[in-house]
């Protein structure tokens, strides 16, 4: 990748090519890096266990490159998927979709160093926390992001407790809470959930710290929860939290001109930078 000479752009940079590292190896492929989980699950993102370009030689991709990386990924048994900057790579979008992977684009936003997010209004009975590894409301803070990015948007939506509770049920039985849970007593995850008075998480969401940096992630209501600022109250909680815990540097994706404006009216702001996905479901 070249040299960004825009700070932020710099720091955003060096996170994408460390945090992976909390939870994967690194398998080089020539000009491309592909990042291979150490250990069953999911605790990244969807992975990690997509591909990016090396910040020596990332102008010097070839379909050749690709194909290798997909190969080794279907072997691996995982999404034949990739992630980089735009401003950094250039090139590669268009030598992505010759191959035939489609890629979608994720502007990223970000705070002002020294700007303190507020804490957003709750509806009543409703309670922001932590989860720790043993909460019992964790398999359910898991398994709704699955709800809520299978309904995109901002509307409300039919998917509600019923569907929460089979979910949770299948993130225990398919090890995704197991997995998770490692990497939250290590430090290197952190979970916040906006809870009903019964302890029904209706919205989550994570960060995962590198370097005094972070990415906020995986920000998701329950389908019949939304339109009551609950996404907005977990991004700010993430936000204070991740400050405290000494993060500098904090920022995210979106997918929709409808979550932009959420995160605006919280202080986020253009990071004019663009993370490109290759291959893979839409981040939140």
């Amino acid at each position: 990748m070249r040299h960004m000479s825009n700070p932020l752009r710099a720091c955003i940079e060096q996170y994408y090519a460390t945090v992976p590292l909390l939870f994967a190896d690194a398998e080089e492929f020539g000009p491309l890096r592909l990042f291979v989980r150490k250990e069953p699950g999911s605790p990244y993102y969807g992975g990690p266990s997509h591909a990016q370009p090396t910040a020596e030689s990332a102008g010097s991709v070839t379909a050749t490159d690709i194909a290798r990386v997909r190969a080794r990924q279907r072997e691996l048994g995982v999404p034949e998927a990739f992630e980089w900057l735009a401003e950094a790579a250039p090139a590669l979008r268009a030598r992505m979709a010759a191959v035939g992977l489609p890629v979608a684009e994720r502007p990223l936003m970000a705070l002002d160093a020294h700007f303190l997010v507020p804490p957003q209004p709750l509806p009543d009975g409703v309670t922001i926390r932590e989860l720790t590894t043993d909460d019992p409301a964790l398999p359910a803070v898991l398994a709704l992001p699955r709800l809520a990015f299978a309904a995109e948007g901002t509307s409300v939506g039919s998917a509600g407790r019923t569907e929460l509770s089979a979910a949770a049920e299948e993130a225990t039985a398919d090890g995704t809470v197991e997995s998770v849970r490692p990497t939250i007593r290590a430090g290197h995850k952190t979970l916040m959930a906006a809870l009903a008075s019964d302890g029904t998480p209706l919205a989550v969401g994570h960060y995962h710290p590198a370097d005094g940096t972070t990415e906020i992630g995986g920000v998701g209501t329950l389908p019949t929860a939304r339109r009551q600022g609950l996404a907005a109250a977990v991004t700010a909680a993430l936000a204070t939290h991740a400050r405290e815990h000494g993060v500098h540097t904090v920022f995210l994706a979106y997918a929709e001109d409808s979550v932009a404006r959420i995160y605006r009216r919280l202080g986020f702001r253009p990071a004019d930078v663009t993370l490109l996905i290759a291959n893979q479901p839409a981040r939140s």
